[in-house]
């Protein structure tokens, strides 16, 4: 059994952690804590979580995660670059589902992060955990870094055409929707149920802190920097990401679905729908799955892909448990094997 702790319980991504490893059966739930619940009972906060689990929330102290192996951060950015030393220095391992770790310039990460970081020397060992590209680095790590919901659904639609060099890469555009519990588990007038229902909207479309994250991500298979615009968008849905990704083909002649197919014939947690597929975010809601359809409209050089995960789980949660899959040698579809929620 792996004994684990979860630093920052409170929010979506901490619940949904919680669901996920109560049904690992290797995964022993050590310590959950919250500066501001602790004492607090778990299941009180989480009633799903009733008869699974009797923990009360604790302080996020050395002493009360000593027992783990493993500590994931399920917090705000900035939170676990203050703890991670520390921990590492313990013996535990860690999956931080923040962004501390995921971009390895520090100046970068300052820019876009607004704040100085505290540890820059860990980003250099830091492994980006995204298992479809990182798997063999994954399974060394002791420290991973969960790749950003947004970034995932991006990289695992465009990945195969850089892999393979077939499309131009100084114009991608990647049109992106999210559900609203991508925001985070806070109090923002905006996010309220008024606010957001009936409506639909884009915003920071002069530049969102996921994109140096995903053109770092892509720029390992080019041999020039790729050029992004990226737009994300707010839909009146609790969960689910669709990314829209477009590119241009050198070679029209190439069998575009056939190549995706090739790409992650071996990969659990990614679906290559059928030609002519549209994937629906419902397909994927509250499971570990990416499902991915290419399309070039009236037989053009211009590709589509529609690429589509529920943004708590592969996005989140579901991510991080199939990294500490990876980790510690197990299935990597252990604790994973949950089929998408219809309707």
């Amino acid at each position: 059994m792996i004994n684990v702790g979860i630093i920052g319980g409170t929010g979506y991504t901490g619940v949904e952690l919680l669901r996920l490893l109560l049904g690992h059966p290797q995964v022993h739930i050590q310590a959950v804590t919250s500066r501001g619940e602790a004492g607090t009972r778990i299941a009180n906060m989480f009633p799903n979580l009733r008869k699974r689990l009797a923990l009360n929330f604790t302080e996020p102290s050395l002493e009360n995660l000593s027992q783990c192996q493993l500590v994931f951060f399920a917090t705000p950015n900035g939170i676990a670059m203050k703890m991670a030393e520390e921990l590492l220095q313990a013996g535990i391992k860690i999956i931080d589902l923040a962004a501390d770790f995921r971009i390895k310039n520090a100046e970068l990460w300052t820019q876009w992060y607004m704040m100085e970081h505290s540890c820059p020397h860990l980003l250099t060992e830091a492994v980006y955990g995204l298992p479809e590209v990182n798997r063999a680095a994954i399974a060394q790590a002791r420290l991973v870094a969960n790749p950003g919901c947004y970034p995932t659904a991006v990289q695992l639609g465009l990945i195969p055409l850089l892999e393979a060099g077939l499309i131009q890469v100084d114009n991608l555009i990647a049109d992106v929707k999210s559900g609203v519990s991508g925001a985070g588990r806070k109090a923002n007038v905006s996010m309220l149920m008024g606010e957001t229902g009936e409506s639909f909207k884009a915003y920071s479309v002069a530049g969102h802190r996921h994109l140096p994250e995903i053109e770092q991500g892509l720029n390992r298979f080019t041999q020039v920097p790729v050029h992004l615009t990226f737009v994300p968008h707010l839909v009146p849905m609790i969960r689910g990401i669709h990314a829209t990704l477009y590119s241009s083909l050198y070679d029209k002649a190439i069998d575009l679905q056939q190549l995706y197919l090739n790409r992650y014939q071996d990969e659990p947690f990614v679906d290559v729908l059928p030609p002519g597929s549209h994937p629906e975010t419902r397909s994927v809601r509250g499971a570990n799955t990416c499902q991915i359809a290419v399309h070039r409209p009236q037989n053009g050089n211009t590709v589509v892909v529609l690429s589509v995960i529920d943004n708590l789980v592969k996005g989140a949660a579901g991510q991080a448990v199939q990294n500490m899959n990876i980790m510690f040698g197990l299935p990597e579809t252990l604790g994973l094997e949950g089929i998408g929620l219809l309707p």
